[in-house]
């Protein structure tokens, strides 16, 4: 996601030139990014859920509003730097509404993997011109893009969160459970990726605008050089 959004900002500050929301190499990158980072976040509300029994609903209110405060933020600051095409429902907007919708389904173990599957070909498949107003867009099926900078419909993604619920599911009813798995691995070596992984959303808030913030210095030296 950081590489891809230096990539991004390359491209925004002018020192490249890549049609990346047309040509389908920059678009399949950025369509892997999202994919994985909402299969996790469907893994994460399995996990949230194991590993605060005694006050489950606490810990998922207290890091939906983060969450939430932080959509807020982004939106603020995309309407600051690209005006119109102000992101209004990009992946933040997006995991506020699913989680609360994918509330029923975390109990529904395995059968989420179907639940997960039929969402995702249900939003990639069906086009309507009715959902293309901004109004109903969110949901998906709209056959055009909105004019946004980041945009992330509930239809098809919603699959996959919940395909990702379904794989936490079966892999804590396996014995060993998700986060034991992730210890594992920590354990082989791996410290520096544990530690991000516990720290996403403030990398995702924070890593745009220090490279941002990087880019105008350096455009603002390069201008006072020439």
């Amino acid at each position: 996601m950081v590489a891809y959004h230096f990539c991004y900002d390359l491209n925004h500050f002018g020192w490249i030139r890549a049609a990346m929301t047309r040509d389908p190499g920059w678009v399949a990158w950025r369509t892997a990014i999202v994919a994985q980072f909402l299969f996790l976040v469907g893994i994460a509300l399995v996990l949230r859920e194991r590993a605060t029994p005694a006050a489950p609903r606490t810990a998922f209110t207290r890091r939906w509003w983060q969450i939430a405060a932080c959509a807020a933020l982004v939106s603020a600051g995309s309407a600051l730097v690209f005006g119109p095409r102000w992101i209004w429902f990009g992946v933040l907007h997006f995991v506020v509404v699913a989680q609360i919708l994918l509330i029923p389904l975390r109990r529904w173990g395995a059968a989420n993997l179907a639940v997960g599957a039929l969402l995702l070909v249900l939003g990639l498949t069906v086009q309507l011109p009715a959902f293309a107003p901004n109004a109903l867009s969110w949901i998906g099926f709209s056959p055009v893009k909105p004019l946004t900078e980041d945009f992330v419909p509930l239809l098809p993604w919603i699959g996959v969160v919940v395909l990702g619920i379904g794989v936490g599911n079966i892999r804590q009813g396996s014995g060993g459970g998700v986060a034991k798995s992730l210890r594992a691995y920590e354990g082989r070596g791996l410290g520096i990726a544990a530690w991000i992984g516990r720290w996403p959303l403030t990398i995702y808030m924070v890593h745009q605008p220090v490279l941002f913030g990087v880019f105008t210095l350096v455009q603002m030296a390069r201008g006072s050089a020439a």
